[in-house]
Formats: structure tokens, C-alpha cells, sequence
């Protein structure tokens, strides 16, 4: 394991101590240009007072991304060996510094205000924000991806329901790391289902709110190996999740046809949308530092 120069050799000066300090934490895997992208969006934020932790899964370097964004407080942790993705966040959230824990997958992207709104929803008892979001489709076009199509993904926080069918998106959410001292890290042995895994270890015992607010876009396009798309790979971690929390048995058929069932359909909420669907050039796409 590798750290890249970057933030942690210098001194870390923070914008306002009466805010709270977050890690964002982002593995990332042979999507050097996608990944810049988010980074720019990183960089556009209202709330400045963040770190950013790139973990890259053995893939293509990416240790150019802090010398083309030099104002963020970048480090880049390069593995030495494929750790797949949530090995790879445990990683990243095990080095972070902040006091809170934003995740982001390296194809995802936030919209300006994002982490400015979440923030302004934590309260003393809440441990896990998480919020609406857009779901993408994209098409390439010089190493920019300009959107090609949109759909909300916003649904009331149902707890009963969630262990039925998940509307938590883990990228753009936000919690206290110290919650990884009460439940233990995220578990690599669901793999494709983590997130869903996570989300109901906390809310056993902890308070969890949902932001109605559509701050993330995640990223849906054909060319984007997204596995939210493996039905096949999918089924047996399904299992395996399904038989840790005692969630009987759950549908893995095509994700837009689940967003189509009844129980689903009467879970669906009002939200702001916030992103002008505009594309986010990055620095590196432009080739300019």
C-alpha cells in the first residue's frame, strides 16, 4: 500500500472548527476520467471543509488527480493487489481523519450544494444521513460524460420496508465514523450488497434520516459496468444477505422492474431537484491544471 503525496504531508488547516470535518472516501478502479469528474464536483462544493481519500483498487494510477486539483485536500492510497470494492472502502475509511464519513462510488457525482445541505440536517441524535438522488444515463464525449437521460430515485424512509427492497444509495451519504466502533466495518462477504447491509446494521440501534433532496447522480449508463446490472452475479450475495437479516426471500429481477412494483411504487416521495443537467468537465479532460 502506497500513499501518494498529497494533504497529509502538509498542514491541514480547517475552514470553520464549529463544522464538522468530513472524509470523503472514494475507491475507484480503471476510470481514471470518470473519476476526475467527480473530483471537479468535489471541488465545486459550498461546504469546503473536507478531506478526499482515493482508493485505487490496483487499477490504472490516478496519482495525476491531486496535481490537477490542488486547492482540495487530496491523498490517493494505491493497492498493491486487487482488494475488490469493499475491502478497498475499509481501506479508505480506516485512514480518514474526519469525524464524519461521506462515501462516494468514483463514477458518481454531486451536485454543488450537496454536502453543505446534508450537513445542515445533522443533529445530535442522527448517525446516518443519506439522500435522494438522480439516476444517469450517459454517452462519452471527449473523456466528458454528457447525460442522455434522468430519472428521480426518491423514496420515504420506510424501516420495515427497507428490509424488503433497498432505496439507500450509500454514495453522497454521510455518518459518524465512529459507528464502525459499535458495528464493525462494512462487510466483504455480502459484496454487491454492503450498502444494504450497513444501512440496516445502523438503523438497528441508530437514528438514520434521509435528505429530500436530489444531490447525487448515479451514474446508470449501457457502457458503465455498474453492478446494480448483474442479476446473475447478484443472486448468491442476495442470499447470503437475505440469511444474515433474516429478510425471507427477495426478488432479483431487473432493477427498473422492481421500481415498478406496488410496494415500491407507494414509497415514492417528493424531492428537490437541484442539478441544471448540465455535464462536469473536469480538469483533466480539458488538459489544463
Amino acid at each position: 500500500m502506497t500513499w501518494v503525496k498529497g494533504f497529509r504531508n502538509c498542514d491541514r488547516r480547517r475552514t470553520n472548527v464549529t463544522e464538522p470535518f468530513i472524509s470523503v472516501v472514494i475507491t475507484t478502479y480503471n476510470r481514471r476520467f470518470i473519476l476526475a469528474e467527480l473530483i471537479e464536483s468535489l471541488r465545486r462544493q459550498t461546504y469546503k471543509d473536507f478531506e478526499v481519500i482515493i482508493v485505487n483498487d490496483h487499477g490504472e494510477s490516478v496519482r495525476m488527480i491531486p496535481e490537477y486539483y490542488p486547492e482540495l485536500k487530496i491523498a490517493v492510497i494505491e493497492l498493491e493487489e486487487n482488494k475488490k470494492h469493499v475491502h478497498a472502502r475499509n481501506i479508505g475509511v480506516s485512514r480518514a481523519l474526519g469525524e464524519w464519513i461521506m462515501l462516494m462510488d468514483d463514477d458518481d457525482l454531486l451536485v454543488p450544494t450537496h454536502i453543505e445541505l446534508m450537513v445542515k440536517e445533522i443533529t445530535e441524535e442522527i448517525a446516518l444521513l443519506y439522500s435522494d438522488v438522480e439516476i444517469v444515463h450517459f454517452r462519452s464525449e471527449n473523456n466528458t460524460r454528457v447525460p442522455v437521460h434522468r430519472q428521480l430515485f426518491a423514496y420515504e424512509l420506510d424501516l420495515q420496508a427497507m428490509r424488503k427492497f433497498s432505496t439507500f444509495v450509500p454514495s453522497g451519504c454521510l455518518y459518524r465514523k465512529k459507528l464502525h466502533e459499535e458495528i464493525g466495518y462494512f462487510d466483504p462477504d455480502i459484496h454487491n450488497y454492503w450498502d444494504w447491509d450497513f444501512f440496516l446494521r445502523v438503523s438497528e440501534q441508530n437514528v438514520v434520516h434521509r435528505v429530500a433532496s436530489a444531490g447525487v447522480l448515479y451514474d446508470f449508463s449501457d457502457t458503465n459496468q455498474n453492478q446494480s446490472k448483474q442479476l446473475e452475479a447478484r443472486q448468491f450475495y442476495l442470499n447470503v444477505l437475505s440469511q444474515k437479516h433474516n429478510l425471507g426471500s427477495l426478488p432479483t429481477k431487473n432493477f427498473f422492474l422492481l421500481l415498478n412494483e406496488p410496494d415500491v411504487k407507494k414509497r415514492e416521495a417528493k424531492s428537490r431537484i437541484l442539478w441544471n443537467g448540465q455535464p462536469i468537465q473536469s480538469r483533466l479532460a480539458k488538459g489544463t491544471h
